[in-house]
């Protein structure tokens, strides 16, 4: 009967007699008494298509949808073409599910296959996953892949986003393994710190690239001094700064992760995202979530099969290093034909309108009489400076103006903000900002 619903008595009496009950009541007859409900759910009575309609309107009406974005942290506020959501939401690829019959899904596999081309393209790698459930998420799971019998601990640069930091140790605790934060100096990891730090029981090192605060560490140093410890490298990468920045292929990475994000999703009020994940042949066996591979069927045409799967939780479950089984196919299709659309040529060219506007902004804000810059070395779209007035007024004043300004946060007792720039970002948008901050600071 598919997904169709009695509406009247009579109906539901029709398909009771048909199963040979006299009853509704009759088809919970294997549940204990004492766990039923024994009465009516208290909730409001059906509503008309208009009414829910309108009930909805209502609700997402007080939300608050800014037209200049000047915050960033983790979510990014990127130009999408049209023809990214034109494609996405077809409803065959809307509809899709998880391949559980994988090759007659022939359409699923080649998107995935497409995709993980893309994002070996991108970080440099040699193997990419069918995506997890978003950048921290990714960033964790790398974590799990480098552990061993005798390195159990995770050393994590104390300028990655708090936020990613905290789904480290939450997945380490429940493997019962050990999460370090390697001390910041001037903004970027603390290199002599990091030294110290590594040892026979390091399992790896994870740093951000561009970091929390913006900056651009030295990664191809730090990848030497980790693996000189015998530990694996991960790179947490902002795929679109990834158009003019060196790989983490060439970073000498053994995982590289990203926040899918910026690659044509809306910033949609926390998601859903997208997790990257790529590594190298020698990691290859160790990757969580699906990995989709080219071949040929028995006429010699091309076809995709998921491989490797009898390493994770289908088969060998006690040996597994995670339990992740689920992948963001629709997200993974739209970071895809994001790319796509944009090519090489385009992404650096977004990287560039991003680096460049933000280094304007930089500019324009340090010179208002208080808001300095944090740290001094070179950075991407983002930014730290210090801020002599109450935060939360300023961003008032903003709030007024449709403005959503940066990230206000305190460290060592000082106020500090973190600003976001994006090819977004108009000029004209950015000198209304300036000028809102001279006119609250003074």
């Amino acid at each position: 009967m598919g997904s169709y619903i009695p509406s009247t008595q009579k109906e539901r009496e029709e398909m009771l007699n048909a199963i040979g009950l006299d009853n509704i009541n009759q088809l919970y007859d294997g549940i204990p008494s004492q766990v039923l409900l024994h009465r009516e759910l208290n909730i409001p009575s059906g509503k008309s298509e208009m009414e829910v309609r309108a009930e909805m309107s209502a609700m997402a009406a007080k939300n608050t949808v800014f037209p200049h974005i000047f915050r960033g942290a983790g979510a990014y506020n990127h130009y999408i073409p049209s023809i990214v959501k034109y494609v996405s939401a077809k409803e065959e690829f809307v509809t899709a599910y998880t391949p559980y019959q994988a090759e007659i899904s022939q359409g699923v596999l080649q998107s995935i296959f497409e995709y993980q081309t893309e994002m070996c393209e991108l970080t440099g790698m040699d193997v990419s996953n069918a995506s997890v459930y978003d950048g921290a998420t990714a960033a964790a799971e790398a974590v799990g892949m480098c552990r061993e019998r005798k390195r159990q601990v995770a050393l994590v640069s104390a300028t990655t986003n708090p936020d990613v930091i905290e789904v480290i140790k939450t997945y380490c605790h429940g493997a019962n393994a050990t999460v370090e934060i390697v001390p910041e100096k001037d903004g970027v990891t603390d290199m002599e710190a990091l030294k110290s730090m590594l040892c026979e029981t390091s399992a790896c090192f994870y740093v951000q690239q561009p970091n929390y605060y913006g900056i651009f560490e030295d990664c191809e140093a730090l990848g030497e001094i980790t693996h000189a410890s015998g530990a694996k490298y991960i790179m947490g990468c902002n795929p679109i700064a990834l158009g003019i920045m060196k790989s983490p292929g060439e970073c000498g990475a053994d995982v590289a992760t990203a926040e899918g994000q910026p690659l044509g999703m809306s910033l949609a009020f926390g998601g859903p995202y997208l997790g990257i994940m790529a590594c190298t042949t020698a990691m290859m066996r160790k990757m969580p979530g699906r990995i989709v591979g080219e071949t040929v069927d028995a006429d010699g045409q091309r076809c995709y099969v998921l491989t490797l799967q009898a390493r994770e939780q289908h088969i060998r479950r006690e040996k597994a290093s995670s339990n992740i089984c689920s992948n963001q196919a629709l997200c993974a299709l739209t970071a895809t034909v994001y790319l796509a659309a944009m090519g090489p040529d385009g992404l650096k060219n977004v990287a560039s309108q991003c680096i460049s506007k933000a280094h304007y902004a930089a500019k324009e804000i340090a010179s208002v009489k208080g808001f300095e810059l944090k740290y001094g070395g070179e950075f991407f779209n983002e930014f730290v400076t210090t801020c002599p007035i109450c935060p939360d007024k300023l961003m008032g004043e903003l709030e007024k103006k449709g403005i959503l300004g940066g990230l206000p946060f305190e460290k060592d007792g000082e106020k500090l903000i973190l600003w976001c720039v994006t090819e977004m970002n108009s000029k004209a948008d950015i000198d209304m900002l300036v000028n809102t901050i001279k006119e609250v600071a003074e």
